[in-house]
């Protein structure tokens, strides 16, 4: 399962990677006078917290699915996609959408004692086959670490952070799943792949 957590960690690291470059080519891109709809669009996008999350990762601009949590957090699900691994990896963006810094709720680990003690991480994630009557939790690595984003505290008034999360595939007849954090509503989510 390190292998997971390895493979997880670079994807991480190349959406950040992506990020960047599409931040810095927006920044480049900017028009010089003419029309007044450049402006217009440019704003807009600005509004919406600067490069979209699922552009990044080759998805639609529209989300798989959007749940709101407690003091103004926001999590917008952007891909949950099956590999031949036999897991399922759901990426998202995680917004603080209030106006002030908001801890993390411990919550959003679970309450296993194993991923605890790793520190802030969203380990309560779950996916729920309704028709299958399964549940799936967040995987972890040999050493007990959970595959899902950790190590964070705190986000401040609209900053976002890209957060993915690895589950053990339903059966691939099973597409249709809802997804769980504690402190969150739940959603549903469409598996691809």
């Amino acid at each position: 399962m390190s292998m997971r957590f390895t493979a997880g960690a670079r994807r991480g690291m190349v959406a950040l990677t992506v990020a960047a470059g599409l931040a810095v080519g927006a920044a480049g891109c900017g028009g010089s006078g003419g029309g007044d709809e450049k402006p217009k669009t440019s704003a807009s996008a600005d509004k919406n917290g600067g490069a979209d999350p699922s552009a990044q990762e080759g998805q639609s601009d529209t989300p798989l699915a959007e749940l709101k949590g407690s003091d103004g957090l926001i999590l917008r699900i952007t891909s949950a996609q099956r590999d031949s691994g036999g897991f399922v990896t759901v990426n998202g963006m995680l917004k603080n959408d209030g106006a002030k810094s908001v801890a993390i709720p411990s919550a959003l680990s679970g309450n296993e004692t194993e991923i605890i003690r790793n520190g802030h991480s969203l380990g309560g994630a779950t996916l729920v086959d309704s028709k299958g009557k399964k549940r799936y939790y967040v995987l972890r690595d040999t050493d007990g670490r959970p595959l899902t984003t950790t190590g964070f505290s705190t986000i401040k008034a609209g900053d976002s952070l890209a957060v993915f999360m690895q589950f053990p595939a339903p059966p691939t007849s099973t597409t249709d799943v809802t997804f769980q954090l504690p402190t969150f509503a739940s959603a549903p989510v469409t598996i691809s792949g």
